[in-house]
């Protein structure tokens, strides 16, 4: 099934997601590789495994398998590490962040693939999972490195949208495989 052929399945309330997604991949501010990562890294963030494959079906004639799999890298690490620091930030007791994550993070490093593009995926998919102490880590990097704010919220717009999309999916799937009681 191609994207499209995915969002002509959508039924009317969720029409915002077949206006909006196609455009996403074309933003000026972000480079193929940026959008198209982005893309796949929100959609292994967003856990529906019908836009998964979807999404990287549609994605493999735009980056290669070595970007594929580092923005499923990118993704899987942000989902240990966001509920991490998302739980030092929130319990708000200071001891906790001085204390040693003691997690392995070898994917922050050994990706194979620019790593100002990683990192704005990292911050895409610390968006979707909420986690605020990450967002701001991962934003500050990418700006150092030369990515614009505009290019940050370009990504973070794909995200939204695909995290969105994952939602209908889930809620139209439940709707049919376990039927209303009244």
């Amino acid at each position: 099934m191609t994207l499209q052929e995915l969002l002509d399945t959508l039924p009317n309330y969720s029409k915002d997601f077949r206006l909006n997604l196609p455009g996403l991949l074309q933003q000026s501010e972000l480079t193929p590789q940026q959008a198209w990562g982005t893309l796949v890294a929100s959609a292994f963030a967003s856990r529906n495994a019908e836009l998964l494959r979807t999404v990287i079906q549609e994605a493999a004639p735009h980056i290669n398998e070595q970007v594929i799999e580092a923005t499923k890298a990118a993704a899987a690490i942000m989902g240990m590490n966001n509920i991490f620091y998302r739980f030092q930030h929130l319990i708000e007791k200071e001891k906790y962040s001085e204390m040693p994550a003691r997690l392995r993070m070898q994917a922050l490093r050994n990706h194979g693939v620019d790593q100002t593009d990683f990192e704005l995926w990292c911050t895409a998919v610390s968006a979707i999972n909420g986690c605020g102490k990450c967002l701001v880590a991962h934003e500050r990097v990418v700006l150092e490195k030369g990515i614009s704010e505009e290019a940050v919220l370009a990504a973070v717009r794909i995200a939204s949208v695909v995290h969105g999309l994952a939602v209908v999916l889930d809620a139209e799937t439940a709707l049919k495989t376990q039927p209303a009681t009244a």
